[in-house]
């Protein structure tokens, strides 16, 4: 009979301490699933806003060259000249004796550039709001990215 209940007992402390082993393997794939779901949801909220980021920065370069376009466009038509402002100094051949004499003249002289150095003008600058679009896309990107590390 000593036996008996010493056996039993085993049995039942063995079932005990199975159970509980069993309880800390379940705590512990649900905390493991728990993180899992909490780090899916950081990078799908992470992807969604490099994707608003992207679209945005897409958007904005597409308005650029609409822009450019337009502007080219005025360019061809001769509806808009690019000028320059020139010194004062530079037309002295131009400005009378009698006009310098008698005063100073303070408004501006502008002169116009020819269509061709105008189009290479709007090139470059087109090329440089591409590139600064493109920087600020990058940046936004890393400073996403680094911020969910």
């Amino acid at each position: 009979m000593l036996l008996l209940s010493a056996a039993l007992a085993w049995q039942i402390q063995g079932w005990r301490y199975g159970q509980q082993l069993a309880q800390q393997a379940q705590a512990q794939a649900d905390a493991e699933a728990s993180r899992l779901l909490a780090e899916r949801e950081r990078r799908q909220m992470l992807e969604r806003r490099l994707e608003e980021s992207e679209t945005r920065h897409f958007k904005e370069l597409a308005d650029v060259q609409q822009s450019q376009a337009r502007l080219r466009d005025r360019l061809a038509t001769a509806d808009l000249r690019l000028s320059v402002l020139v010194e004062r100094d530079t037309l002295l051949d131009t400005v009378s004796a009698a006009a310098s004499a008698g005063g100073v003249d303070h408004a501006t002289v502008r002169a116009g550039l020819e269509p061709t150095h105008a189009r290479r003008i709007i090139a470059i600058t087109d090329e440089g709001d591409r590139g600064l679009i493109a920087l600020r896309a990058c940046q936004a990107y890393v400073r996403e990215v680094r911020g969910e590390l």
